[in-house]
């Protein structure tokens, strides 16, 4: 029955008409087209209408739906080979899908395994307990175990206060650095400067997240930072992930996190942070974000500062270890697209 069927591929996000017939598609099916897809495809019936479609978004596959009236005919196995494929044609090895719960039969025969849940998402990915042998590879601490999980884009004062805070609290704090490449200080920088940053707490295990935590696969919306994104789904995910994983391997009982004023998907994730751990176990401290000059310190803050090219009042509001990265040419570099960026 699959030769009576046109594949299609796009490269990019949809546009036009093509992108306004995926969107109806979709919609009818539950689901929604997101922003930030690179590729998708899209199988056309013989009266051209969409049968199936699927996207890919570095290495997530999502918006995967068949017309009910072709259920049955393979159609989504074609989109899922042409999805992978596509990925591998990448260089992406390690891959994660969304889908909805009652799914989950249909993508284990294709060599998804379940990660984490909510009531309306699954989270599955192509290694078999990979979330698990990740965590594993990760240093454990003694005594009280406490958490922080932070992009720090670029490491601040405030970050750094945050996380001084939590490690009074606690014996071992599991300081988590975002490992998504999605921001304007790249992964391996932003990593260097928390260690630089933390290394006077000898209780503080520092942790890249690979793509579980805050992530494309975990969080997609995050980084986006649009008022509008519908209730953050992603946001109760990627919790989740961090309760049935993270926390019952490293022992972890406290998770803290600043106060946030600003960003209102952080404030939402907060809230949410809030209402979910508890069920795992996990206490959630929230510690009042430091001030300088009357206004709390943030790393958006300091992004600003550098758009506008006030480096001079940058200095007040990172530590020294990020000062001296910031005069370094691969500072300057950042600093200068970040001006470029007006």
């Amino acid at each position: 029955m699959q030769g009576d069927f046109l594949q299609e591929t796009y490269e990019g996000g949809l546009k036009g008409v093509v992108r306004r017939r995926v969107e109806e598609f979709l919609s009818r099916q539950g689901l929604r087209y997101d922003k930030g897809i690179q590729y998708t495809a899209v199988l056309y019936d013989r009266q051209g209408e969409v049968a199936a479609t699927g996207s890919l978004e570095k290495n997530v596959l999502k918006c995967i739906a068949v017309d009910e009236k072709w259920r049955g005919e393979g159609l989504t196995a074609t989109v899922v080979s042409t999805l992978r494929s596509q990925a591998f044609q990448q260089n992406q090895q390690h891959l994660f899908l969304f889908t909805k719960p009652h799914n989950k039969q249909m993508f284990l025969e294709f060599g998804f395994y379940e990660i984490s849940r909510t009531e309306d998402i699954l989270l599955m990915e192509n290694k078999r307990d990979g979330i698990d042998s990740f965590v594993a590879s990760l240093a454990r601490g003694q005594g009280s175990q406490g958490a922080v999980v932070a992009n720090c884009n670029p490491f601040t004062l405030g970050h750094q206060y945050l996380i001084e805070q939590a490690a009074k609290a606690c014996d071992t704090l599991h300081l988590f650095v975002l490992s998504e490449d999605a921001s304007l200080f790249p992964a391996d920088v932003r990593m260097e400067l928390v260690k630089k940053g933390t290394a006077h707490l000898p209780n503080v295990l520092v942790h890249p997240t690979s793509d579980y935590l805050i992530s494309s696969a975990t969080f997609p919306t995050y980084f986006l930072k649009e008022e509008q994104i519908e209730k953050g789904a992603g946001g109760q995910l990627d919790l989740v992930v961090f309760g049935q994983h993270f926390a019952p391997a490293l022992d972890i009982r406290c998770r803290f996190v600043g106060q946030e004023p600003f960003s209102p998907i952080t404030a939402l994730y907060n809230k949410q942070m809030q209402e979910i751990l508890p069920r795992f176990g996990i206490q959630v401290v929230e510690i009042p974000r430091k001030e300088e000059g009357g206004a709390a310190i943030s790393a958006s803050r300091v992004r600003a500062l550098l758009v506008e090219g006030k480096l001079d009042e940058v200095r007040a509001l990172v530590p020294d270890t990020t000062w001296e990265f910031l005069q370094s040419p691969v500072g300057q570099d950042i600093a200068r697209k970040a001006g470029e960026s007006r």
